[in-house]
C-alpha cells in the first residue's frame, strides 16, 4: 500500500510538473506573438505615413517618379512579408528607399520649411524609434521563449509538443555600419 502510495504521488508530481512547463511554454509563446503584433501595429502606423510622405515630396521633386515608385514598391513589399525573416528584409529595403527620399528633399529647400513636410519627418522618425523598441521587445520575449524550450528537462517536453524556436529580428548588415554625418 506505502508503495502504491508513493507512486501515485511521485506520479501527480510529474503530472504537474508538465503541466506547470506547458503553461508556462504557452505564456511565453504568447507573448512572442503578443511582441509580433506590437511591431506590426508600429510597421502599419508607418506605412500609413509613407505615402503623405511622397505625396508631398512630389508637390516639391515630381521630375523623382523613379524614387517615388521604388518606395511605392518597398512599402508593398513589406506590407505583403509575413515570416519575421522575409519581414525584416523587405523593412530593411524600405528603410533604405526611405533614405533615398529625405536625401531628394535635402536638395529642395522649400521642401524642407514645409510645416507637413516637417511633421511627417517628425511622425515618421518618431515611429522608426517604437518600431526599434517593439523589435527590442520580441527579441527579448523571443530570447526568454528559446531559453525556455532549450533548458532541460523543459527541451523534452517542448519537443514532445513541438515547439520550435523563434527566430530574432536582427538588423541588416548596412545597417551595422557608422554612420556618416556631415555639416
Amino acid at each position: 500500500m506505502p508503495i502504491l502510495i508513493l507512486s501515485l504521488v511521485a506520479l501527480a508530481a510529474v503530472v504537474v510538473w508538465i503541466i506547470a512547463v506547458y503553461n508556462g511554454l504557452i505564456k511565453l509563446k504568447n507573448r512572442v506573438d503578443e511582441a509580433w503584433s506590437d511591431i506590426d501595429v508600429q510597421l502599419k502606423r508607418r506605412y500609413d505615413l509613407i505615402p503623405n510622405l511622397v505625396n508631398t515630396v512630389k508637390g516639391y521633386a515630381s521630375h523623382e517618379r523613379e524614387l517615388f515608385e521604388k518606395v511605392t514598391e518597398a512599402r508593398a513589399n513589406a506590407m505583403k512579408a509575413e515570416a519575421p525573416a522575409e519581414k525584416e528584409k523587405a523593412e530593411n529595403m524600405l528603410s533604405d528607399t526611405l533614405k533615398s527620399l529625405f536625401a531628394v528633399a535635402e536638395n529642395y529647400p522649400d521642401l524642407k520649411a514645409n510645416q507637413n513636410f516637417l511633421e511627417l519627418q517628425r511622425e515618421l522618425s518618431d515611429t522608426e524609434n517604437k518600431i526599434q523598441a517593439s523589435r527590442r521587445f520580441y527579441n527579448g520575449n523571443v530570447r526568454d521563449f528559446n531559453t525556455k524550450i532549450q533548458i532541460f528537462p523543459n527541451n523534452i517536453i517542448a519537443g514532445m509538443l513541438k515547439f520550435t524556436q523563434r527566430d530574432f529580428f536582427e538588423a541588416e548588415e548596412g545597417e551595422k555600419e557608422n554612420v556618416k554625418v556631415e555639416f
